[in-house]
């Protein structure tokens, strides 16, 4: 065993991390899963933060929400006046320019259209490459032949739910790119926005590949490890300095992931976020349901109240990724997320188990974690393997496992913020050097 690390129990670098152990004979202690789900012991604070005007568990509204009237039974009955002054403190308005063919109908004959290169799309943007595909978009190269700008051209699938999600992002990189004019945080610019032959259009600056897509090409290529520790501190302070803008916005990207931080520079190591269609403000209605499984913070899958330090967590992950080549937490659902967890960060801490509003589902009630095995569908408690993140790192030293380490704390509360991130001692040490 090497000085100063901890035992190892995996195997390899594909170990789960834990061991799966048969409960026949003791399915009778978990008979009670369901009544548990409903008891106080076990349920935790909604999931939201002072300020937050959540809906009620009745889905009724527990106070009057942005946009709702707070009228009293007095008023009941009584004409609603308009008053523009209140209407500009409350609301503001988004216009959706629509693009469609002179003398002819915007009804499409089919619910998506094909893109193929050099088509011109809105009369304006002809595809010079196809970029790729997610579940709610395409994206494409374009040349905008108004200004000869190369362009990206996000395209959202005909679906209501991603027109809405669409909708809120345009908002938000609205009102973070005004926040930035000089384009130095580095969060992605919108251009434009329209619609057209029924699918929303998001015009952007053309970055260059993600981060998920770069070091798979490197590592498959046969070059040098482009991620050494000084650009993975070089990383780090860039998406911080961004965390720490958008948390300044009091905003939280709620989906960092390696596939939403994009090169802008290859040699000079430049990054940017991108995909701020998850993001959403602390005085927001937050949901459970947020951050990408491998990447999303313990809190969130406990169902407790989070915050913007669900953003560190992420990153957290991410970082150690590009060290390594591999997922941090390997996973095939969110128990076996937890107990690589355990297995590689140290067990949750009692207090958050008691809390979260959805332990049950995990845990049983002395902290053993568990899950019904979609084979043999059999009880199992899954019981963690001992390592630690140095074991997981080899290629990190000291200094990246103790930043990873203070990103990686499993009590939010312990985590830092992104300005207080900032200051390890890790990543100044790297400042002046050279990439």
């Amino acid at each position: 065993m090497d000085a100063g690390l901890e035992a190892d129990e995996y195997t390899d670098d594909d170990d789960p991390g834990f061991w799966r152990i048969d409960m026949t004979g003791q399915e009778s202690a978990f008979d009670d899963l369901e009544a548990r789900a409903s008891e106080s012991s076990w349920r935790g604070a909604y999931a939201t933060v002072p300020g937050a005007s959540p809906l009620s568990t009745t889905g009724s509204l527990s106070e009057a929400a942005p946009g709702h009237s707070r009228r009293s039974s007095m008023d009941a009955g009584e004409p609603f006046v308009y008053d523009a002054e209140e209407f500009d403190r409350r609301f503001e308005e988004l216009s959706l320019r629509v693009v469609h063919r002179r003398g002819a109908t915007g009804f499409e004959e089919t619910k998506e259209f094909d893109i193929h290169l050099d088509d011109v799309l809105a009369g304006r943007y002809q595809v010079v490459e196809l970029l790729g595909k997610a579940a709610f978009c395409r994206a494409v190269q374009a040349l905008d032949t108004k200004t000869g700008l190369r362009v990206c051209l996000k395209i959202i699938k005909n679906s209501k739910d991603y027109f809405d999600q669409s909708l809120d992002e345009i908002k938000v990189l609205r009102y973070v790119n005004a926040a930035d004019p000089g384009d130095e945080e580095g969060i992605l610019r919108l251009y434009d926005y329209f619609y057209y032959r029924e699918h929303l259009i998001l015009v952007t600056e053309l970055l260059r590949a993600n981060l998920f897509e770069f070091q798979r090409h490197n590592r498959a290529s046969g070059a040098p490890p482009y991620f050494t520790r000084p650009r993975i501190a070089s990383i780090a302070r860039q998406v911080l300095r961004s965390l720490a803008f958008l948390h300044s916005l009091d905003l939280m990207h709620a989906d960092l992931k390696p596939e939403n931080i994009v090169m802008r520079s290859y040699s000079r190591c430049q990054v940017k976020i991108i995909d701020l269609g998850s993001s959403c403000f602390l005085t927001d209605h937050l949901s459970t349901y947020v951050q990408s499984r491998s990447y999303r913070a313990p809190e969130v899958i406990l169902g407790l109240p989070y915050d913007q330090k669900i953003d560190l967590w992420s990153l957290g992950c991410i970082l150690a990724e590009l060290s390594s080549g591999k997922v941090l937490l390997q996973n095939e659902s969110l128990v076996t997320l937890l107990a690589r967890l355990e297995s590689i960060l140290g067990a949750v801490p009692r207090h958050m188990l008691r809390r979260g509003r959805f332990s049950h589902k995990y845990y049983t009630r002395d902290g053993r974690l568990f899950e019904r095995n979609r084979h043999t569908h059999r009880l199992e408690y899954l019981k963690p393997k001992r390592t630690c993140l140095a074991r997981r790192l080899p290629d990190a030293d000291a200094g990246m496992v103790s930043f990873l380490q203070l990103l990686l704390q499993v009590d939010p509360a312990k985590r830092p913020t992104a300005e207080e991130a900032l200051a390890h001692p890790w990543l100044t040490s790297f400042e002046d050097g050279g990439l």
